[in-house]
C-alpha cells in the first residue's frame, strides 16, 4: 500500500530532509546537503522566495516505510520573466520503485492543475538559480559543490512516465596540467588589451562584500537573461545566496570585470568543499561537524566555477578567457588537480566554445525534463 502525505509539521520537515541520507546509505559517491542550509531553505520566513511563489513537500509511504519525497512549485517570478505559465516539481527523491514514483508526479501534477499550470518542469529547486537537474551520466563520480546526485533510475522513471528532455546542461572539467598554454599566453596579452579601453579585472573586495553584491546583482540578471530556463534573482534572493557562500569564499577565486568603476561581469568559483561535506554525517555540522570542514579544508585539490559571465556589449572581447585563465593559475599555485565549469547550457556557444578552447572536457551531462499537463 502506497501512501502521500502532504508536510504539516516541524517533524515532516526533519523527515523530509533526511530521507535522503538513509536513501544512498552505503553510496560512497553521496554528499549530505547540510541540514541547517535546507532547513532554511523550506521556511517561509526564512528563504526569500516565498515573498513571490510557494510550494508544497509531500512524503510517499510504502507498508508504513518513508519511500520518497517529491516538492510542488509555483514560481510567479518565473512566469512573469517568460510569460509561460509553468510549474515545477523538484527535491525528488525515491526507492527504486516505479509505483511509487509514478504516485509522487501524480501528486505534484495535481498539485499544479489547482493552480492552474500548463506544464511541469524540473527537477529544480526553486529555479535554475539554485540545484537542479538529474545527471543522466556519470554515476561513478561524485557531484562538486551544490551539484545535483541522483540515481540512475530516475531519468528512466521520469521517461517513463512521460517526461520529455527540456534542455541538457554540461558540466566541464579542467585537468590544470592540461590546459592550452597557447591560451594562457594569449589571455596575459587579452588584459593588458582590455586595460588600454579601460576594462579591467580585480578579485572581489571582502570588507565592502555589501556593496560588491549589490553591484553584481544587476550582472548577475543581465548576464544569463537569454539562457533557456534562467529566472531572474531579486534582490533579496541574490543576497541571500551570497550571504550564505560568503563563509566559504576564497577571494582569489572571485573575480570582477569593470569598465571605469561598473561592474560588467564576473566569475565566482569555490573550493569544492563536498570533499569535505560527503564525511558530514547526516549533513550536521554540529557537533562535530564543523571541525571536520575546518581541518580538512586544506586538502581539496578540486574547484568549482560556480558562475561566470559577461552583460551584453561586453562579450567576445576575451573577458571570459581572462576570468578563466586567474582560475587556471590560482588552481597551478595551489596544486590543484583542476576545476569544474558547470551548468553550461547546451546551446551557450559562446560559452561551451570558450572552455573547448581552453581543453576543457565534457564530463557530466544534466538533464531537465517538461511534460504538458
Amino acid at each position: 500500500m502506497i501512501k502521500i502525505e502532504k508536510v504539516n509539521s516541524a517533524k515532516q520537515i526533519k523527515q523530509f530532509i533526511d530521507f535522503p541520507h538513509d536513501h544512498y546509505l552505503g553510496d560512497p559517491n553521496y554528499v549530505p546537503e547540510l541540514y541547517i542550509s535546507q532547513r532554511n531553505m523550506l521556511n517561509t520566513k526564512k528563504h526569500p522566495f516565498y515573498e513571490h511563489s510557494k510550494l508544497d513537500l509531500f512524503l510517499a509511504y510504502k507498508n508504513g516505510i518513508l519511500s520518497g519525497r517529491i516538492a510542488a512549485i509555483r514560481n510567479n517570478n518565473h512566469n512573469k520573466f517568460t510569460g509561460n505559465n509553468d510549474g515545477f516539481f523538484g527535491f525528488f527523491e525515491v526507492i527504486q520503485d516505479y509505483d511509487v514514483a509514478k504516485l509522487l508526479f501524480d501528486t505534484a501534477i495535481d498539485w499544479l492543475k489547482k493552480e492552474g499550470l500548463k506544464n511541469i518542469i524540473g527537477p529544480t529547486s526553486f529555479s535554475t538559480n539554485e540545484i537542479f537537474g538529474w545527471h543522466i551520466d556519470a554515476y561513478d563520480l561524485p557531484p562538486m559543490l551544490s551539484m545535483a546526485y541522483n540515481k540512475s533510475y530516475y531519468p528512466e522513471f521520469a521517461e517513463k512516465y512521460g517526461f520529455i528532455k527540456n534542455t541538457d546542461h554540461f558540466a566541464y572539467y579542467m585537468h590544470t596540467n592540461n590546459v592550452s598554454e597557447k591560451s594562457m599566453r594569449i589571455s596575459e596579452a587579452l588584459e593588458a588589451r582590455l586595460k588600454t579601453k579601460g576594462i579591467t579585472l580585480r578579485i572581489v573586495n571582502m570588507k565592502k562584500f555589501n556593496e560588491e553584491v549589490e553591484k553584481s546583482h544587476h550582472v548577475y540578471n543581465s548576464a544569463w537573461d537569454k539562457n533557456t530556463g534562467f529566472v531572474p534573482m531579486t534582490f533579496n534572493e541574490f543576497k541571500y545566496l551570497c550571504n550564505d557562500m560568503k563563509a566559504i569564499i576564497e577571494p582569489g577565486l572571485c573575480c570582477i570585470a569593470e569598465h571605469e568603476g561598473k561592474f560588467i561581469g564576473f566569475s565566482f568559483s569555490f573550493p569544492d568543499l563536498n570533499q569535505v561535506l560527503k564525511n558530514v554525517k547526516r549533513g550536521r555540522l554540529f557537533p562535530f561537524g564543523i571541525f571536520k570542514l575546518l581541518f580538512r579544508r586544506k586538502k581539496i585539490n578540486n574547484l568549482r566555477v560556480v558562475v561566470l559571465g559577461v552583460i551584453d556589449g561586453y562579450r567576445k572581447l576575451g573577458i571570459e578567457a581572462c576570468f578563466y585563465a586567474r582560475i587556471i593559475n590560482y588552481c597551478k599555485k595551489h596544486n590543484m588537480l583542476g576545476g569544474e565549469a558547470s551548468l553550461i547550457l547546451e546551446n551557450n556557444e559562446m560559452m561551451n566554445q570558450a572552455l573547448i578552447n581552453i581543453k576543457g572536457e565534457i564530463y557530466k551531462t544534466y538533464r531537465m525534463y517538461k511534460l504538458p499537463l
